[in-house]
């Protein structure tokens, strides 16, 4: 089982240019649409959170269930839905303005247990941001990684959330030694400061750097590093492709056994790049459709 942990929100798309263009609901926030992918993709997954009891809550808990997702963990809120306002520009690219104050993914609690079967936890984005929920999914993911669970962070910077951005860097700092696995883009990487090789002395076992259509690369704990270029796509938006990369190192890893730090580290050049061109296909597929609709097993063919 793995578990996802973090916010799930309402995504409102424009459907045409300028600012009083239409806007369309659509299920998000970057884990939801890791799990979701998770699930697509036919890991065992269960996503832990806290949603609204509102008709945005009720659709989001569909669309999980949907993908197979096990939803039994979800904390429920009478609070509404977070919305996050997605601005697409030229290339596709997606920027985001978020509705957060009061919202009931920011009142979530840590559970006492996650499942029996849990292998590895998956960390980021808003939830690690907005208190006091923030600290809760922090205390899991300490929590996770003293009792050898297998923990994965994709931080996804959102800058307009962050009020502190230096408190933020020295958060980030401090939840290293608590990750397995760090994936981020090279964006998140510029903000936050640093190097891989900085951030790999501080905990993690690999650090995974997306470049958008020019593909990913890894490095390692032994100071390899590894890359696969961007697969060819006509880019509707870029809307998940992230959280999908996420999802499809996960599963990948899952797939190989390699949820362990002594796993990664035996994976090896040809281990990594079949992993790594893996998330390349996914995102791919999730870029040239709209909105976070990531790939099915059957769209992708094995790892």
């Amino acid at each position: 089982m793995i578990v996802v942990a973090g916010e799930a929100l309402i995504d409102l798309v424009p459907q045409g240019a300028g600012a009083l263009a239409s806007l369309r609901p659509a299920l998000g926030g970057g884990p939801y649409n890791t799990a979701v992918a998770l699930g697509r993709l036919g890991s065992p997954t269960a996503f832990c959170s806290r949603t609204s009891n509102d008709a945005f809550g009720e659709a989001l808990l569909g669309g999980l269930r949907e993908a197979g997702v096990d939803v039994s963990g979800v904390q429920r809120g009478p609070e509404p839905t977070t919305l996050a306002v997605a601005t697409i520009d030229t290339s596709g690219s997606a920027a985001y303005s978020f509705y957060v104050d009061g919202t009931a993914d920011r009142l979530f609690a840590a559970p006492d247990r996650l499942p029996a079967d849990t292998r590895a936890v998956s960390f980021g984005t808003c939830s690690l941001v907005l208190e006091p929920g923030a600290s809760a999914y922090e205390d899991l993911m300490r929590a996770s990684a003293a009792q050898g669970v297998f923990t994965a962070l994709d931080p996804n910077i959102r800058a307009g959330l962050i009020p502190d951005a230096d408190a933020y860097r020295a958060r980030f700092k401090n939840w290293l030694p608590s990750v397995s696995l760090l994936k981020l883009s090279e964006e998140d990487a510029r903000w936050l400061g640093g190097s891989p090789h900085e951030w790999l002395a501080s905990g993690p076992s690999a650090v995974v750097i997306t470049r958008g259509g020019d593909g990913l690369s890894v490095f390692t704990r032994d100071g390899s590093e590894h890359s696969v270029p961007g697969e060819k796509v006509d880019v509707v938006d870029t809307i998940g492709a992230g959280d999908t990369v996420n999802a499809a190192l996960l599963h990948g890893l899952s797939v190989q056994n390699a949820l362990s730090a002594r796993a990664l580290a035996g994976l090896g050049a040809d281990g990594w790049t079949r992993l790594l061109r893996f998330a390349a296909r996914a995102a791919a597929i999730t870029c040239s459709r709209a909105g976070a609709e990531p790939p099915y097993a059957t769209e992708i063919g094995d790892v």
